[in-house]
């Protein structure tokens, strides 16, 4: 029988949570895989945990998660339908920007979560999560948006919403992105 999606999830984190060098060298308390439906048709990529999501062991769980509920939910969305996760899955020291080897360690670990749970779309949040998954830097201003193809799966940019914290004149802008990335899953 095969095995199912969940139990490939759990088979990728194993050597993970072994591992206590990565938490060690950042003195974070978890290493953060991500949470969600693992049939799920569209899974949202941010940067890295950050302080509330290190102490809890979930991402997207602080202010930006709180934003990131709101919007799924007026997108008749539900967190348990989607996937969740950072292209980094360990808190960077004092939330600091990953650095471009932390991207790139935590690319391969999440480009096997996107194989196993093969979703139609993923929506990347920030220009790290984006940079993360493509391996170069990117114009965000330039991508955010337009949805382009990456190895079968619908790759769609959008602002990360701790941006939108920052900048609540864009909350419209990250709205009309996730309708606009939840419509590409009909498709």
């Amino acid at each position: 029988m095969k095995p199912s999606k969940s139990d490939r999830l759990e088979e990728l984190y194993a050597p993970y949570r072994t591992c206590t060098r990565l938490l060690v060298e950042n003195g974070s308390k978890n290493v953060i895989f991500g949470e969600g439906s693992p049939d799920a048709k569209i899974m949202f990529i941010g940067e890295a945990p950050g302080a509330n999501e290190d102490k809890l062991g979930r991402p997207f769980v602080g202010r930006s998660g709180k934003l990131l509920n709101k919007i799924l939910e007026n997108a008749g969305l539900k967190r348990e339908e989607v996937f969740i996760t950072n292209i980094v899955k360990v808190r960077p020291p004092n939330n600091r920007k990953p650095y471009p080897q932390e991207l790139q360690r935590g690319r391969e670990l999440l480009l096997e979560q996107i194989n196993i749970i093969k979703p139609k779309v993923v929506c990347t949040l920030g220009a790290s999560a984006l940079e993360g998954l493509l391996d170069k830097k990117v114009a965000m201003k330039q991508m955010r948006g337009t949805p382009f193809a990456l190895h079968g799966t619908t790759i769609f940019p959008t602002f990360h919403p701790a941006f939108i914290l920052r900048n609540p004149k864009e909350l419209e802008t990250l709205t009309t992105d996730i309708l606009r990335a939840f419509e590409l899953t009909k498709a």
